[in-house]
């Protein structure tokens, strides 16, 4: 019973930190799905703004929220490094394609190593383990997506409409950004709820649990 209360307070501790994390991420998603720019300048200056944001509520979310949390630090390490990748994107937003594609493989590489670092060091004693390496394998391997596309990638095409199109190394990033964007949001979103209506069902799984212990023992 002890370890089932230790987990409901964890969860309710819990809970409002991957929904916050999910609405600058969500954000960033819906911006760049409705924008007709792709530019490596406008990538950099979306990416910067939700490096900042993302950043702060990470780590703030994990001071304020996540004081029994083995790996709390990290993930204030990991806010830190967030917005120092936005700030360097905005205040770079004119470093072209190479820019864009270094910026993006840095920060998905080493904050996508951290957040699963910290979620296999917190494995069982921890509720939110399993969403920090979900998110940390997303981010790693968004990274890698990135580094393989070639920069010099141009490529020509006639759209339906019959006009001709350019399809661009900065159209691909800015459009994968977007997509890793909506799919980290949707997978916290579902995380956070999930952790909440943990906290709403632990209290009566306890007292009927109880319940059942005191008709065995009459």
């Amino acid at each position: 019973m002890a370890a089932t209360q230790d987990n409901a307070a964890q969860r309710a501790a819990y809970w409002p930190v991957p929904i916050a994390r999910a609405i600058p991420a969500a954000a960033l998603a819906l911006v760049i799905t409705f924008s007709a720019d792709h530019s490596a300048q406008f990538g950099l200056v979306s990416f910067g703004v939700f490096g900042i944001v993302s950043g702060i509520v990470v780590g703030l979310m994990a001071f304020l929220r996540l004081g029994e949390s083995p790996v709390r630090s990290y993930l204030i390490a990991q806010g830190a490094i967030t917005v120092a990748a936005g700030i360097l994107a905005l205040a770079f937003n004119d470093g072209g394609v190479r820019g864009l594609f270094f910026t993006l493989t840095a920060f998905a590489a080493i904050t996508g190593f951290l957040e699963l670092y910290s979620g296999l060091r917190s494995r069982r004693r921890f509720v939110a383990s399993g969403d920090w390496v979900g998110v940390g394998v997303f981010t790693a391997v968004a990274a890698l997506v990135f580094l393989l596309i070639p920069p010099g990638f141009r490529q020509g095409f006639t759209g339906p409409d019959g006009v001709h199109r350019v399809l661009d190394a900065s159209v691909v990033v800015v459009g994968l950004l977007g997509a890793y964007a909506a799919i980290i949001a949707v997978y916290l979103l579902i995380a956070g709820l999930s952790a909440k209506w943990g906290t709403q069902t632990a209290p009566a799984a306890t007292s009927a649990d109880a319940a059942k212990h005191e008709e065995t023992k009459a």
